[in-house]
């Protein structure tokens, strides 16, 4: 039999319902100083990099991280989970702080939506955090484009650099899917016009200066990374910098106000502070360390999340993110839905609302390589069962026992209906779990550790695979990185999202498969080295029926239509 709900309002008219405490409120909540408080209308502030300083002896509050299993087009909800916790642990009189990614344009406008929850587990002003918030995005636009402008300068002017023009690696962005960019010429037009050259362009999101800008500690550390950056080759196929060419202090400029986290609230006036958003597909998927530190200092728990499935973004949160962090999460959530598990088991997207115990029994083994991942890292995890309303009492019966069975601690979390409420019992689990942590995280590599060391752990520990396979371009890029002195950086897998193999089209738990690497890519600004394969595209394409199509302004400049 299936459950009953009551209809539940849009997001965006549940958001535009709701009433928003003045941030100044919010901020005094969390014994913020008023110095340190930046206001952007009377919603949003930027929170000043000083009070990291302030706080420095305090001790850091506990993170608990949120991830998934592969995610599919019927939806996990991990960015709703994430807030209904943190509203969930407010709701037990803890002092609980959320950490998530801000979106980007791209996404939105095209068919993934926003990133700021939903139902009744949401961050507002969820318009401003949907399209411009801040400016933070448009930043890292303009810090990437103005460096990519200095480097066709450089080679106009003379090129004292010697710079290769069919070996520049710098590209363009833009914050939003066009695939017509992907691939394009510049410096048309005579001499006066520049120097013509093939070149392309990312979203913005994709860009090495959103990673860097994500990693940083601070603003030192932030123009040590982007001088870091490697942009091109020269004739000689040695490594040209950012350093080099001298224009580090330039673009940490652009940046110094964008590096300051952005303080909003929940539906029901948790604190979220929301900061960067790179891709996690193609970078590390994670929201800022500043910001991440900056809510640890601020409060007891504080609840963050990593981009996708626990393949990608927990792995990529435990091996990069973590080590500039400086401290682990204490526990982390895992989230599921009974949808995304049939359809792993093989269920069509049109056939989801049909109940089908057979498909969940073969789906459910997703799952199951996640929850194994995460115990390789020593960490103790809750299953989160986000419930949907076409999901039946056999159906949710069936995943409860299953977790029973394997012993593994499962809560149904009702957080899109019910806000923090339905997220109690989760947020005790997790608490429970905490408590009882018997279990040091370990990393699944060291960076003292081969590069094909780490390919392969990777490949087998998390994925599943067999092992990898290096081709012969990854193999040329890998003499390259050892010899520049590149090896002891982490990984950074470029890998599809929807499979835990290199190829969408797998799901559920593949078997015997092998991770083909095609190229090597340094990003030895940000701090480690993408691996890609498959056919990751750095610049989205618009779906045939863009979100966009949907979305107006009425008279009173209200926002339709998004979400």
């Amino acid at each position: 039999m299936k459950n009953t709900k009551k209809v539940v309002p849009s997001d965006i008219e549940i958001a535009q319902q709701a009433t928003m405490k003045k941030i100044h409120e919010i901020a005094d909540d969390l014994d913020i100083q008023e110095e340190e408080l930046e206001l952007y209308g009377r919603y949003k502030a930027k929170l000043s990099l000083n009070m990291l300083e302030r706080l420095h002896n305090k001790e850091n509050g506990k993170v608990i991280l949120v991830t998934a299993i592969n995610p599919t087009p019927a939806g996990e909800g991990k960015s709703t989970v994430t807030v209904g916790l943190g509203q969930a642990l407010k709701k037990l009189g803890k002092k609980s702080v959320i950490a998530m990614r801000e979106p980007s344009l791209g996404p939105t406008m095209g068919m993934k939506g926003g990133a700021t929850g939903g139902g009744y587990s949401q961050v507002l002003p969820m318009e401003d955090i949907n399209l411009h918030f801040t400016g933070d995005i448009h930043a890292i636009t303009t810090a990437n484009n103005a460096l990519a402008a200095m480097i066709d300068n450089h080679i106009h002017q003379g090129n004292a650099l010697q710079i290769d023009t069919r070996r520049i690696s710098w590209k363009r962005v833009m914050d939003l899917n066009d695939r017509a960019l992907r691939k394009v010429v510049v410096g048309l037009g005579g001499p006066f016009q520049g120097v013509p050259r093939e070149d392309g362009f990312d979203i913005t999101v994709a860009s090495e200066i959103m990673a860097v800008f994500c990693l940083a500690k601070d603003l030192k550390d932030l123009k040590q990374r982007l001088a870091r950056i490697v942009v091109a080759y020269d004739v000689q196929k040695k490594p040209i910098t950012v350093k080099e060419l001298k224009v580090e202090g330039a673009l940490t400029l652009l940046l110094k106000d964008a590096c300051q986290p952005n303080l909003v609230q929940t539906l029901e006036h948790t604190p979220a502070i929301i900061h960067g958003g790179p891709f996690a597909n193609i970078a590390h998927g994670c929201n800022s360390v500043i910001a991440t530190q900056m809510a640890a200092k601020l409060g007891d728990y504080v609840v963050t999340e990593a981009g996708f499935g626990a393949d990608l973004g927990a792995e990529k949160f435990l091996h990069i993110k973590t080590p500039a962090l400086g401290f682990s999460p204490e526990a982390v959530v895992i989230v599921a839905t009974i949808r995304a598990l049939k359809m792993h088991g093989g269920v069509p997207k049109d056939r989801l609302k049909d109940e089908n115990v057979e498909a969940l029994t073969k789906g459910i083994a997703n799952l199951k390589k996640h929850v194994e991942t995460i115990d390789k890292f020593g960490l103790p995890f809750v299953v989160a069962l986000n419930e949907f309303v076409t999901d039946t009492e056999t159906e949710v019966q069936f995943v409860k026992e299953w977790c029973k069975q394997n012993e593994i601690s499962m809560s149904l979390t009702q957080v899109w209906e019910k806000g923090g409420e339905g997220g109690l019992d989760l947020a005790k689990q997790v608490l429970s779990q905490i408590e009882n942590k018997k279990t040091v995280f370990t990393p699944l590599y060291q960076m003292e550790d081969s590069l094909e060391n780490k390919l392969e752990v990777i490949a087998k520990e998390v994925y599943g695979a067999k092992g990898i396979d290096l081709l012969p371009a990854a193999k040329k890029q890998l003499q390259q990185i050892v010899g520049e002195g590149w090896s002891k950086l982490p990984i950074c897998m470029a890998k599809t999202q929807y499979s835990l193999s290199d190829d969408a089209t797998k799901l559920g738990r593949p078997e015997d498969f092998i991770i083909t690497i095609r190229e090597l890519k340094p990003s030895v600004g940000a701090g480690f080295i993408v691996a890609l394969t498959g056919n990751i595209m750095t610049m989205p394409g618009l779906p045939k029926q863009p979100a966009a199509l949907g979305m107006d302004v009425d008279e009173e400049g209200k926002a339709v239509g998004l979400f």
